[in-house]
C-alpha cells in the first residue's frame, strides 16, 4: 500500500516544480498539499475505500485547481505547461476509480459527466457510453446522451438514435416519451425558424395564444395594425398577393403534426394506463402552432375519455381545462368568468353519473370551495352577492349527494360540518353533526370532536358560562362518545372534556372514574396519548402533588397501567426530588422498581434509573443499579456499555 502511494506522489514531481516555478503556490503552501493528498491516498488504498473519501478527495483537487486558475490569472500568465493539465487528470483518474469501485451508483456518474461537460475535456462521450452500459435501464441517461449530442454536438442524427435505443429499453418512462417528443419539435421549429431567417417562409411552430379579451381588443382597433411587410388585402380583409400560397399546406406543421401522431401512439401502446404522459402530451400541444391541432386535441381528449372514464384524477384536470380554454369575446369578463365555471361544473356533474366516488366529491368541493373562498392572489368572482350565494347552495347540494350516494367519508363529513361554521351557521352545523354522528360514520373521531366542539361553542355563545344543564348535556354527550372510541385514538376528546371540566369538580370526578373504567379495558399506553398521566398532570395543577399520588397509585393497581404513566410519574417525583424531597425521591425509586418487574429488558428504563442514582442518591446505589442491569439485560456487554453513562 505505501508503494503505491509513493508512487503515486512521485508522479506529481514536475507538476509541484512547475507551480512553485511560476509562483503560483508557496513551497509551504505545496508542502501541505502533498500532505493531505498523502492521507487522502492513504484512506483509498484501504481494503474497502467509503465513497465519502474518494468525494472529498475530488472537492479538494477541484478547489485546488480552481485557485490555481485564480493565481494563474493574477499573474497574467497564458502559457500553458504541465500543472494546467495535472489537475484535471487527477481528477478524472479519481472519478474513473472511484465509478470502477462504485459502479451502480448513478450520482457519481453524473458528476462525473457534469465535470466533463463544464471543463470539455473530450472524454464525456467514453463517460456516455460507460453509463449507458452499466445503466441502461435508467431513463436520465438517455436524456443526459441525447441532449449531449443534440445542443452541444449538434448530432441531430445521433440524438435521436439515442432516444430510440432508450426508449427501446425503458418503454415505460414517462419522460424519455415526452423529451423524444420536444427533441423531434424542436429540431423541426429550429429548421423553420432557419428557413425564416433566410426569407423564405413566416412564423415558427410556437403557438402565440391571447386571451379572449385581447382578441376582442385587436378586432375592435384592427385600423392600428399594419403588416411589417405591408401586404395589401382585399375589401374583406383577404391577402392579395399571398391569398394562392396560404392556401397551401405548411410542410414543417403538417411534419411535426405527423411526429407528433407518431409518438403519440407509441407511448400510448407503451403506457396506457398513464393519465400523466396524456396530460403532459397535451400540455405541448397547447404551445405549439401544428397543422390539424384542433383535430389532434379532439382525438386525445377522445382517447383520454375512453381510457380514464373512471378516474377522478382524469374528470378534475377535464373540469379545470374546459374552464381555463371556455369563454366567449363578446361578453363582459364577469360574465365569462362565470360561464367558465359553468362549463366545469358541467364536466364535474357529468363525472359523478359515469363514476361517482368519494374521490371526486372530494375534487368537485375543493373546486367550489375555490370560488367560494379563493386563495390569496386568486380572482374572485366580481358579481359575488348573487353568484356567491348560488355557489354556497350549489355546494351544500354536492355534499348532501354525497351523503346520498354514500360516498361520505369522515374527511367530508367534516368538511360539510365545518362549511356551515365558516358560514357562521352554528345552528345548522349543530344538527348536521348529530346527524353524521348518528349515521354510518358514528365511529368518526373526528366528527365526534367537531361534534363536542359545536356544542360547546353553542352553550358558551350567549352566555360566558355554561347553565348546568348544558353541562350536562355536554358531559353526557362525551361520555357517550369516549366509551365507544378506544382511548389510543381519543386524545383530543380527553384533553377537551379535561379542560372544560377542570373547574367543575362534579363533572371532573365523573372523568376520572370513567378514566379508570377504560384503562381497565384497553389497558395504558407504552408511547404516545396515556389519558391516566394526562389526568395526573392535571390534577397536580389543579389539587396538589398529594392528590396526584393517590391518583396515580389508582392507575398503577390496574392490570397494564403502561410506561407512559410510569415515566411521567417517575419525572413528577425526581423534579421534586431535586428540590430537597427525600420523600419524593424514595416514591421515585419504588416507581422504578415497580416498572421493572414489567418492563425489565427495557434499557432505557434502566438508563434512566442509573442516572437518576447517579445525580440523587449516592455511589453505592448506582452501582448496584448498574450491576442489576447487566445481569438482567440480554447481550448487557454491547447494550449497558454503550447506553449507560
Amino acid at each position: 500500500m505505501a508503494d503505491r502511494v509513493q508512487y503515486r506522489l512521485e508522479r506529481m514531481l514536475k507538476e509541484l516544480d512547475d507551480l512553485e516555478e511560476r509562483k503560483i503556490f508557496t513551497r509551504s503552501e505545496l508542502e501541505e498539499i502533498v500532505e493531505k493528498r498523502r492521507r487522502f491516498e492513504y484512506r483509498l488504498e484501504r481494503p474497502s475505500p467509503l465513497k465519502k473519501d474518494f468525494v472529498a478527495y475530488i472537492e479538494f483537487e477541484t478547489q485546488l485547481d480552481s485557485l490555481r486558475r485564480l493565481r494563474k490569472l493574477r499573474n497574467n500568465e497564458r502559457k500553458k505547461s504541465v500543472s494546467d493539465f495535472a489537475g484535471v487528470r487527477r481528477i478524472i483518474d479519481l472519478y474513473d476509480r472511484v465509478t470502477v469501485r462504485f459502479k451502480g451508483d448513478i450520482e457519481l456518474w453524473f458528476r462525473y459527466l457534469e465535470f466533463c461537460r463544464a471543463r470539455k475535456n473530450g472524454r464525456i462521450k467514453e463517460v456516455l457510453a460507460k453509463v449507458i452500459r452499466f445503466h441502461p435501464k435508467v431513463p436520465g441517461v438517455w436524456i443526459y446522451a441525447a441532449a449531449w449530442e443534440f445542443d452541444h454536438n449538434l448530432n441531430v442524427t445521433a440524438a435521436r438514435a439515442i432516444m430510440q435505443h432508450g426508449l427501446r429499453e425503458c418503454p415505460t418512462s414517462e419522460d424519455l416519451w415526452v423529451e423524444y417528443l420536444r427533441m423531434e419539435l424542436t429540431y423541426l421549429n429550429k429548421l423553420k425558424a432557419r428557413k425564416v431567417a433566410l426569407g423564405e417562409d413566416k412564423g415558427t411552430l410556437v403557438g402565440h395564444h391571447i386571451d379572449a379579451e385581447e382578441k376582442q381588443w385587436r378586432e375592435d382597433n384592427k385600423e392600428l395594425f399594419m403588416s411589417i411587410d405591408e401586404e395589401k388585402v382585399n375589401d374583406d380583409g383577404s391577402d392579395v398577393e399571398n391569398k394562392e400560397l396560404g392556401t397551401n399546406v405548411d410542410l414543417f406543421k403538417e411534419q411535426g403534426s405527423n411526429i407528433l401522431k407518431t409518438i403519440y401512439s407509441g407511448a400510448v401502446k407503451a403506457l396506457s394506463s398513464s393519465f400523466g404522459l396524456r396530460k403532459r402530451f397535451f400540455e405541448i400541444l397547447e404551445v405549439i402552432d401544428l397543422a390539424h391541432l384542433e383535430d389532434v386535441q379532439k382525438e386525445i381528449l377522445t382517447d383520454m375519455k375512453r381510457d380514464f372514464s373512471t378516474d377522478p384524477e382524469y374528470w378534475d384536470w377535464l373540469a379545470r381545462h374546459e374552464m381555463s380554454n371556455s369563454g366567449s369575446t363578446h361578453k363582459k369578463s364577469d360574465d365569462i368568468e362565470l360561464s367558465r365555471v359553468q362549463k366545469a361544473i358541467q364536466v364535474y356533474e357529468e363525472a359523478l353519473q359515469i363514476a361517482p366516488s368519494a374521490m371526486m366529491f372530494k375534487l368537485y368541493t375543493n373546486f367550489l370551495k375555490d370560488f367560494i373562498s379563493p386563495a390569496k392572489g386568486e380572482n374572485e368572482i366580481s358579481d359575488s352577492s348573487e353568484h356567491l350565494a348560488k355557489y354556497i347552495s350549489h355546494l351544500l347540494m354536492v355534499y348532501e349527494k354525497a351523503e346520498v350516494v354514500d360516498c361520505l367519508t369522515e374527511d367530508l363529513a367534516c368538511e360539510y360540518v365545518s362549511f356551515y361554521l365558516q358560514q357562521g351557521q352554528v345552528d345548522e352545523a349543530r344538527g348536521l353533526a348529530g346527524k353524521l354522528c348518528a349515521g354510518k360514520i358514528s365511529n368518526s373521531v373526528k366528527l365526534w370532536l367537531l361534534r363536542v366542539s359545536i356544542e360547546i361553542r353553542s352553550v358558551t355563545r350567549n352566555a360566558p358560562s355554561p347553565t348546568k344543564a348544558d353541562l350536562l348535556k355536554v358531559f353526557e354527550l362525551l361520555e357517550s362518545v369516549m366509551k365507544k372510541v378506544p382511548l389510543s385514538e381519543a386524545e383530543s376528546l380527553w384533553i377537551m372534556a379535561l379542560k372544560l371540566f377542570a373547574v367543575d369538580k362534579h363533572y371532573f370526578d365523573k372523568l376520572v372514574e370513567m378514566s379508570f373504567l377504560l384503562v381497565a379495558r384497553d389497558g395504558g399506553s407504552d408511547i404516545g396519548f396515556c389519558v391516566s398521566s394526562v389526568i395526573v398532570n392535571f390534577v397536580v395543577q389543579k389539587d396538589g402533588i398529594q392528590n396526584a399520588r393517590e391518583i396515580y397509585k389508582r392507575f398503577l393497581t390496574l392490570p397494564r397501567p403502561g410506561l407512559v404513566l410510569y415515566k411521567d410519574c417517575i419525572e413528577l417525583e425526581m423534579n421534586l426530588a431535586s428540590v430537597g424531597d427525600k420523600d419524593c425521591l424514595t416514591n421515585a425509586r419504588k416507581l422504578f422498581e415497580s416498572a421493572l418487574t414489567t418492563y425489565q429488558q427495557n434499557v432505557s428504563l434502566w438508563r434512566d434509573y442509573y442516572s437518576m442514582e447517579t445525580k440523587l442518591g449516592t455511589s453505592e446505589t448506582a452501582t448496584a443499579i448498574y450491576w442489576r442491569a447487566r445481569k438482567i439485560l440480554k447481550d448487557a456487554a454491547a447494550v449497558i456499555t454503550q447506553d449507560l453513562p
